[in-house]
């Protein structure tokens, strides 16, 4: 069990990566009371000599965050308008929300994924502040994307869709 230090330490961490969705930080603080997670990497982490495992909220969310990824092409293109794409967004935020709550990951495999879910919030932030596509925001999320399987073991993930 942490002591309370490293636990306030932790949500502090978590505090100031979710600054950059505003509107999250509440909720995701809320979701982490329950249990504490290591700060989110500064820099992208390193591909694990084993990837890490996954469990059914974190395949969720991301497969949840993969399909609004792949609408938001719809927005780069001009044939989804900017209230559609700020729906889409909330999609993310909804996935990365819930993808935190579930979380019981270990601290190094919880500080990949926190790196790639503040990609996401970034993304759907600058989804929901624009009136055309952030080509560069909607490439990051896809980075992200497909940097997860290097790093989660998600047997699944190349699957095709039915």
């Amino acid at each position: 069990m942490q002591s309370s230090k490293s636990v306030l330490v932790s949500a502090a961490a978590l505090l100031a990566a979710l600054a950059v969705a505003p509107a999250m930080a509440q909720s995701a603080h809320d979701a982490h009371a329950a249990h504490s997670h290591a700060a989110p990497a500064a820099e992208p982490a390193p591909v694990p000599a084993q990837r890490w495992a996954t469990d059914a909220p974190l395949r969720e969310g991301m497969r949840g965050i993969r399909q609004a990824v792949q609408a938001l092409e719809h927005y780069e293109h001009g044939h989804m308008d900017a209230v559609q794409a700020r729906n889409t967004a909330q999609h993310i935020d909804e996935a990365v929300k819930g993808m935190i709550a579930a979380c019981k990951l270990k601290p190094d495999a919880d500080a990949a994924l926190h790196g790639l879910l503040a990609k996401f919030l970034v993304g759907a932030k600058a989804v929901r502040e624009s009136e055309e596509a952030p080509a560069a925001a909607i490439a990051d999320m896809r980075a992200a994307l497909a940097r997860y399987p290097q790093l989660f073991d998600d047997v699944e993930w190349n699957t095709p869709a039915d």
